[in-house]
This record gives structure tokens, C-alpha cells and sequence, in this order.
């Protein structure tokens, strides 16, 4: 069982975050280098980020829907940026968390990390009484993800890795303003809704509570 170097960040500007990323990514890094194999040194990030679009290395620019001045009117940035994935949205309200861990020392590729990364939120979902799963040809967690018409999507998934060192992660809906949803095709998706747990269960839900069920669901899964 793992036990992460958990750091709550609170709200956190986009860019900031990912020079952090960044940094502890390459720190990990040397250490393998200085090591010469597998470290058992692992970050996990957890943060709420100001309204601000990101797309994935192999996006399309075209999803993303309004025009690079409607962005100063909602009050959102735009990065591209070097994780897998197309398009998506982090703000107010969504919990987002960034794991940096050796994927050499839990012997995992890359699948099967976003696997256990994948069970950690449906078990997380779980706690609170919402039954996600996996939509085919599609990433992240969804709720009704074998229904075309009801099928929703409650948490984007995107990472990268570099000698077998993982950044970015999740970004799982809780609280969100899901009105920034409609200015782009999330992750790439043109008919696909978009959904939280404030939206499924028709109450705010403490950000507090699902970071302490997110963090013993992930420590159970690594």
C-alpha cells in the first residue's frame, strides 16, 4: 500500500501549479538518475484552479468554441499543454489532483495506472452514493456511460509520463460551474454532457469530505 506526500495547495493559479508539477517531476527524476533505478518518493497534489481551459498535446484547437477575447469575459485562460488528452475545463469548485509517482516501482505501465486511478474516483463516487464507470473508445469516469442519451461525464482524466514519472492527473467535478462546459467539446466529445456531484445530488458536497474519501481511495489502489 502507498502512502503519498498528499499537499492540499487550496486554489491555486493554473500555471503556478504546473511549474510546481514541473519541479517535483524533475526532482523525481534525479533522484532515479542519482539512484539508479525505481524511487519510492511520491507526490499527489490536490488543488482547485481558477476558471482556465487546457489542451492536450494532441488536441484540437477546435473545440475549444468562443473566441481568445470571450475569455477575458468569463474571466477564464487558456493553456495548451504537454499532457495526453484534448480539451478541458478546471474552476471553482472542481477537485483536481496531480499524482507524481515512479511508475517502475509499482511495476505499472501506463494503462494500468490510470486504471487504479480510474477505480480510485468510481470508488470515491461510490462514498456519496453515484455509480460511475467507464464509457468505451472514451477516458475518464462517467455516470450511465453505456446509455447514449444519458451518459455523463463527472471526471476528466489526462497525464503524462517521462522516464516512467507521472504528472498531470484528474479532474473530478464536485461543486464546478458547469455553464464553462458549454463554451468547448469536452475532451474532444461534441454530444456528450457534462455533470457533478452537485448536479446528481442536488446539494453542494463539501470539497473537504471527497478530498478525505479520494485520498484513502487512492491509497487502497497503489
Amino acid at each position: 500500500m502507498a502512502h503519498f506526500s498528499y499537499t492540499d495547495l487550496g486554489r491555486m493559479d493554473y500555471k503556478a501549479c504546473w511549474d510546481l508539477q514541473e519541479e517535483l517531476l524533475a526532482a523525481v527524476i534525479e533522484e532515479k538518475r542519482r539512484r539508479g533505478g525505481a524511487v519510492d518518493r511520491h507526490h499527489f497534489l490536490l488543488v482547485e484552479h481558477p476558471p482556465v481551459y487546457t489542451l492536450g498535446k494532441s488536441g484540437d484547437e477546435n473545440n475549444m468554441l468562443i473566441r481568445p477575447e470571450f475569455l477575458e469575459e468569463i474571466g477564464a485562460t487558456y493553456y495548451r499543454i504537454n499532457r495526453g488528452g484534448d480539451i478541458t475545463y478546471h474552476g471553482p469548485g472542481q477537485l483536481v489532483g496531480y499524482p507524481i509517482l515512479d511508475l517502475e516501482y509499482y511495476h505499472l505501465g501506463i494503462r494500468e495506472f490510470i486504471g487504479r486511478m480510474e477505480a480510485a474516483i468510481i470508488g470515491t463516487l461510490g462514498v456519496f452514493g453515484l455509480t460511475g464507470g467507464l464509457r468505451e473508445g472514451a477516458t475518464g469516469v462517467w455516470l450511465d456511460p453505456g446509455d447514449p442519451v444519458k451518459a455523463r461525464k463527472i471526471c476528466a482524466i489526462g497525464v503524462r509520463v517521462s522516464r516512467a514519472v507521472t504528472m498531470h492527473g484528474f479532474a473530478l467535478n464536485v461543486n464546478t460551474d458547469l455553464r464553462y462546459f458549454g463554451y468547448i467539446n469536452p475532451c474532444g466529445f461534441t454530444s456528450s454532457a457534462v455533470t457533478s456531484f452537485q448536479q446528481e445530488l442536488g446539494r453542494e458536497v463539501p470539497l473537504g469530505e471527497v478530498k478525505e474519501v479520494l485520498r484513502e481511495q487512492f491509497n487502497d489502489k497503489y
